[in-house]
C-alpha cells in the first residue's frame, strides 16, 4: 500500500458516520410528487423534508442555508482555503416515486445479511430474492434497510440526500480538510420530470456539479437517456348509447386498439436492455368521448426519439382509419438529452470522480443510465452534472433496499471528489 492511499483511506479513522441515522429519519417523511399535479412542488409534502434539511444544516452552522417557495433547498459550506478552486455542487432529489406509495414507510435495519432471501413482515408475499436481485448476494456480511412491506422505502433518492448531509457534518467537524466553496442543492419533483423547472442556477452559483442518485457501489453515470413525453388524445363521438347504433364512437376502444398494435416483443422496457431505447405508456385516462395516453419515450441515441414518434403517429393514423369520425391529437414534449452530449466538454469532471471513487478504496465502475437524473438537464442549463453512486436498488417498488456500508463509501467518495477539486485548485 503505497503512502497516498494510507493517507487517503485515513481521513475517515475514527468517523462516525451519521448517514444511515439521517437516512431512516428522512424516509419516514412522505414525500411522493404527483404527476398529474399542476401546482409546483406538485404534492405540499415535500417541502415537510426540505424544512428538516434546511433546519440540520442550520444547527451544523451552515448559515448559507434557505428553502425557496418552490421547494429547493439552497444551501452553502464556504470555502476553507487560500486557492482558487471552481465551486461544485452536491445534488438529491426530495420527492419519491408515485409508482408505489410511500406514506408510513417503516425502514427495517438487517444486520450482518445472511445473503439468503429477505422477506418483509408487514406482507410475506413480499420477498425479496436473491436471484431476482443478483446485487444483494454481494452485501451479505453488510447492513442493508429495506420497507416493511407495505411501501416503497424511499432510497430514491434519501440515500443521495443523507449521503450529502453526512458529507457536510463530515467537513464541519473536520475543518483542517481543506475544500472549495461547496454547494448543497435539493430539488423536488425529480420523478416526475419537472426536477430541475424553477432552480435558480445563478442563485446556486456552482460551476460543475454532480447529482446522487445512482446505484452500485463505485458506479459514475455520465450518459443517460435522452427523453421526450408524448401525449395521445382521442376524440370518439358521444351518444347515448340506447340510440347508438351507427353513430357511437368509443374513444375507450380507439386506445385499446392504439395499445394493442404496440410491437410485444419489443420496443418496450420489459423487453428492452443495454443500450436499447423504447416506447413506454405510463398513464391512460378518459371516457367514452376523449381518452388521454400518455408516453416517456427514450434512448441514447437522440436523433432516435424522433423515429419512436414517428412510428407513434403512424399507429395513430392506421387507428383512425378503422374508426370513421374519430379524431386524435399528439403533442411532444421535450424532456431531457443525454448529458454525455455536455460532459464531454469538461473531462475532469468525470476523471476527479473516477479518482476519488479508487480513494475510497474501490474499483469504479463506468455505466450508462438507462433513464435520467435531475443532473441530465442541469448538464444542458450550463453545469456539467455526472451521477454517482449511493446504493439506492430495485427503485419504485416494495423491494427497494440500500447497504448501509454502500451509503458511507459515497460519503467517502464525494469528500475525496472536494479534496481533489481543491487539490488542483
Amino acid at each position: 500500500m503505497t503512502k497516498d492511499q494510507i493517507d487517503h483511506g485515513a481521513v475517515f479513522s475514527g468517523y462516525n458516520f451519521t448517514v444511515a441515522d439521517r437516512f431512516c429519519d428522512y424516509v419516514k417523511i412522505d414525500t411522493q410528487s404527483d404527476p398529474q399535479s399542476d401546482s409546483f412542488p406538485s404534492t405540499k409534502k415535500q417541502k415537510t423534508l426540505s424544512q428538516l434539511l434546511v433546519k440540520e444544516l442550520q444547527d451544523l452552522g451552515i448559515r448559507q442555508a434557505e428553502l425557496d417557495e418552490f421547494g429547493y433547498v439552497y444551501a452553502t459550506l464556504p470555502s476553507n482555503t487560500e486557492k482558487k478552486v471552481p465551486v461544485i455542487c452536491f445534488c438529491a432529489h426530495i420527492d419519491t416515486s408515485s409508482d408505489c406509495s410511500g406514506e408510513g414507510v417503516e425502514p427495517l435495519i438487517h444486520r450482518n445479511y445472511d445473503g439468503r432471501d429477505i422477506t418483509l413482515p408487514n406482507d410475506a408475499t413480499q420477498v425479496i430474492r436473491v436471484e431476482d436481485h443478483p446485487y444483494l448476494k454481494q452485501k451479505t456480511g453488510e447492513d442493508i434497510i429495506t420497507a416493511s412491506g407495505t411501501t416503497l422505502l424511499g432510497a430514491d433518492d434519501k440515500s443521495g440526500v443523507a449521503v450529502i448531509m453526512d458529507m457536510v457534518h463530515f467537513f464541519v467537524t473536520h475543518p483542517e480538510i481543506r475544500h472549495g466553496d461547496i454547494k448543497i442543492l435539493f430539488t423536488p419533483d425529480e420523478e416526475i420530470g419537472r426536477g430541475v423547472d424553477k432552480v435558480d442556477l445563478k442563485k446556486l452559483g456552482a460551476d460543475f456539479g454532480y447529482t446522487l442518485d445512482g446505484g452500485e457501489r463505485g458506479t459514475l453515470e455520465d450518459e443517460t437517456f435522452s427523453a421526450d413525453a408524448v401525449t395521445v388524445t382521442f376524440s370518439g363521438v358521444s351518444v347515448h348509447p340506447g340510440y347508438a347504433k351507427g353513430k357511437l364512437v368509443n374513444a375507450i376502444k380507439l386506445a385499446a386498439v392504439f395499445l394493442d398494435s404496440l410491437p410485444k416483443n419489443e420496443l418496450s422496457p420489459e423487453t428492452t436492455g443495454g443500450r436499447e431505447g423504447f416506447v413506454h405508456p405510463v398513464y391512460i385516462n378518459g371516457i367514452a368521448e376523449k381518452v388521454s395516453l400518455q408516453f416517456i419515450i427514450r434512448d441514447f441515441d437522440t436523433s432516435k426519439l424522433k423515429d419512436y414518434e414517428s412510428f407513434l403517429q403512424q399507429k395513430v393514423k392506421e387507428t383512425l382509419q378503422q374508426f370513421p369520425g374519430a379524431s386524435a391529437a399528439f403533442e411532444v414534449k421535450d424532456q431531457y438529452r443525454n448529458m454525455k452530449e455536455v460532459l464531454d466538454q469538461y473531462p475532469q469532471v468525470s476523471l476527479y470522480a473516477v479518482e476519488a471513487i479508487k480513494r475510497a478504496g474501490i474499483t469504479p465502475v463506468l455505466s450508462s443510465a438507462r433513464g435520467g437524473t435531475d443532473g441530465s438537464r442541469l448538464s444542458f442549463m450550463g453545469l456539467p452534472c455526472p451521477n454517482l453512486f449511493t446504493g439506492e436498488m430495485a427503485f419504485h417498488g416494495k423491494h427497494e433496499y440500500v447497504s448501509i456500508q454502500d451509503m458511507q463509501k459515497s460519503v467517502e467518495t464525494i469528500v475525496h471528489l472536494a479534496m481533489i477539486w481543491e487539490e488542483r485548485g
